[in-house]
């Protein structure tokens, strides 16, 4: 594999460099990019002659801060329209088998709503069967998370936070 030297700017973007793009050029991984962001204009004008490249945006020096970065990113999933348009709650509700699962699914799906996390857990499911899609082994669960059911319901971990009596509060402090 080439070296690359490419930075990472405050929003954890990847800054790519002119022997980056050569390294990426040569190595074919260019095709599996969609774009790319370039320091200099220089590169940005050399690199539209090239063929089979991913679109190439100059960096420009942000001045929004971290929190807006981020509020801008999360409306900009990157998942197929059935998952964007999936009803979340009604799904998670749908896999629930008994009153007691309903109402603590109902309870999370609340506080979910409230911090505006819907998306989120619609990527979390597209992220999930892909996952099991392509046989991809993650783990059984960790950390805080195991305490949300709805994340125990869509497959993100495997924990069942009802059956050992973890509290919510302890995943969305």
């Amino acid at each position: 594999m080439y070296n690359m030297m490419m930075r990472t700017d405050k929003y954890g973007q990847l800054i790519f460099n002119e022997n980056d793009l050569c390294n990426l050029y040569l190595s074919d991984t260019t095709k599996k990019l969609k774009k790319v962001i370039v320091e200099n204009e220089i590169i940005f004008s050399d690199l539209l002659e090239l063929e089979n490249i991913p679109e190439v945006i100059k960096y420009i020096e942000s001045t929004v801060s971290i929190k807006e970065f981020d509020q801008t990113a999360q409306n900009i999933w990157l998942m197929p329209d059935k998952y964007k348009t999936l009803d979340i709650a009604k799904y998670v509700l749908s896999l629930c088998e008994t009153d007691q699962e309903l109402q603590r699914a109902g309870q999370e799906l609340l506080l979910y709503q409230e911090r505006d996390m819907f998306d989120l857990l619609k990527y979390l499911k597209y992220l999930v069967d892909t996952m099991r899609e392509h046989n991809i082994v993650w783990g059984v669960g960790r950390g805080s998370s195991v305490a949300s059911f709805v994340l125990f319901l869509i497959g993100i971990h495997r924990i069942n936070s009802l059956y050992y009596d973890l509290d919510i509060d302890e995943f969305l402090k």
